[in-house]
């Protein structure tokens, strides 16, 4: 039976492929041999938004006429037409807003050194839950257990960290990590990563500095408008030097040997990236599969939290000054008070001098940005979890686990830094306790402190204090 002969006896989209194999072990060209007409219409009327790099059908073209050059799509077709593997996907490619339903069917015989196979593709505009469920008992059993744990009421960052070591252990890797990512602030961070007990693989910490974001970056062209990275041998690899050449060198020299980086996306909102190193063989051939639907899973669960966290930044942060707000500091100091452990804490109370005057002056948008100026000298000495604006011109400072010398060091730095603010002046009191639950005790006593030196400041600023109702 003709090649043509077989794909139009196929009522969905199918054609044939070929493969071409190289005498040094290598692959050669992989080409569309020829389609059925609903295939060929996929070319040259192309369904809204995936767009073909041409419009025209021309039989035993190589694909990357039609559309970029996938790493997956060549795996897949090597498997069946070279290996004569029988294999199965459900994907939605980064380059299309479409699920794909793919089957690749090896064909016989072989002409020479060319291999053929069968490609037959369905595609959805929405995923289909029932297509993405119908996965192998084993890969269905460990991502079931993914979901119950993601849904169980513990820390979120160790319930990652276990899901993570999971995933690890799967895929049989020497490591796997998830990597978050802000598009808006252009920085990265280290959700969770897992290693196997012998590697000599180093931690992320080690290579995520303000720089690294631009390499996450990098990995959307790597990828190249398919779903995931695969690179698994000397093929893939030159693949992927060719299209991103310092981070092959980076991953290279870190002693990477086989990676599978899938991006974790979810309402078109790219969240980061999960990936495994170094993985088994005895597991490549599931692992696209297994991580296809656990990333897919882990995404809808990263926007979810990522949500919950901005309505909590929303709830939480003082709009004005980005510092925490007042309510925040009550639930705060609420909690510390019922901590019964030997925790030494300290307790700032900085309030602004003249700041009336200023309003009056110089109208409020100035008074604003004093605020926002106090924000910043604050955040330049503690971090900001730690600082709390407590209401109009005050601002709390709490920080645990710190010594007398230091506060009172930390208090002497906001002094000095503040001159380098046009109208800023702090009123400053500090307290210090040796138990964590005698919070309100240090509260109550650097508030007294910061009046004292108010007053003090205003007995030899006398001007500063004209028309002040509060000081």
């Amino acid at each position: 039976m003709e090649f043509q002969t077989i794909v139009d006896h196929i009522g969905v989209a199918a054609c044939v492929v070929s493969v071409e194999k190289l005498e040094n072990g290598k692959l050669g060209k992989f080409r569309i041999v020829t389609g059925n007409r609903p295939y060929i219409d996929t070319i040259e009327k192309p369904m809204g938004g995936a767009m073909m790099l041409t419009t025209k059908f021309i039989p035993n073209s190589e694909y990357t006429q039609y559309f970029t050059r996938d790493m997956n799509f060549e795996d897949s077709c090597y498997q069946a037409a070279v290996l004569k593997k029988c294999l199965h996907a459900y994907v939605h490619p980064d380059r299309f807003d479409i699920w794909f339903d793919l089957s690749f069917i090896p064909l016989f015989p072989d002409d020479g050194n060319i291999c053929y196979c069968l490609y037959i593709m369905e595609f959805s505009f929405k995923p289909d839950a029932k297509r993405m469920s119908t996965i192998s008992a084993d890969i269905a059993s460990s991502v079931l257990e993914t979901c119950i744990k993601l849904r169980s009421p513990d820390d979120f960052g160790e319930t990652m960290n276990e899901v993570c070591a999971d995933i690890r252990e799967l895929c049989d890797s020497e490591h796997c990590c998830i990597l978050l990512m802000d598009t808006e602030q252009r920085t990265c961070s280290i959700l969770c990563e897992a290693f196997s007990k012998d590697t000599k693989l180093l931690p992320m910490a080690k290579y995520v500095d303000d720089k690294f974001y631009d390499i996450a970056d990098s990995w959307k062209d790597t990828i190249s408008g398919s779903n995931c990275l695969i690179a698994k041998n000397e093929h893939d690899w030159d693949i992927v030097k060719e299209r991103n050449p310092v981070w092959y060198e980076s991953i290279s020299s870190a002693g990477g040997k086989k990676i599978v980086l899938f991006p974790l996306e979810f309402k078109g909102e790219l969240l980061g990236y999960i990936w495994a190193i170094n993985f088994s063989d005895n597991t490549a051939d599931t692992i696209k599969e297994t991580l296809e639907l656990t990333s897919f899973i882990l995404a809808s669960e990263l926007y979810s939290y990522r949500s919950v966290e901005r309505l909590h930044i929303l709830s939480s942060q003082d709009m004005l000054t980005g510092v925490m707000n007042r309510n925040e500091m009550n639930a705060y100091v609420d909690k510390l008070a019922a901590d019964r452990r030997h925790i030494s804490t300290g307790v700032v109370f900085a309030d602004l001098n003249g700041m009336k005057v200023v309003n009056d002056t110089k109208g409020h948008a100035a008074g604003d940005r004093l605020l926002r100026n106090a924000a910043a000298a604050l955040q330049r000495i503690f971090d900001r979890q730690e600082i709390f604006r407590a209401g109009g011109d005050e601002f709390v400072v709490i920080i645990t686990d710190i010594s007398k010398n230091e506060l009172e060091l930390k208090a002497e730095q906001l002094r000095k830094i503040s001159v380098e603010y046009e109208n800023l002046v702090f009123a400053i009191g500090t307290a210090f306790v040796e138990y964590v639950a005698d919070i309100r005790t240090a509260l109550h006593l650097a508030d007294e402190r910061m009046y004292k030196d108010k007053k003090q400041y205003y007995q030899l600023h006398p001007k500063a204090k004209h028309g002040s109702a509060t000081s």
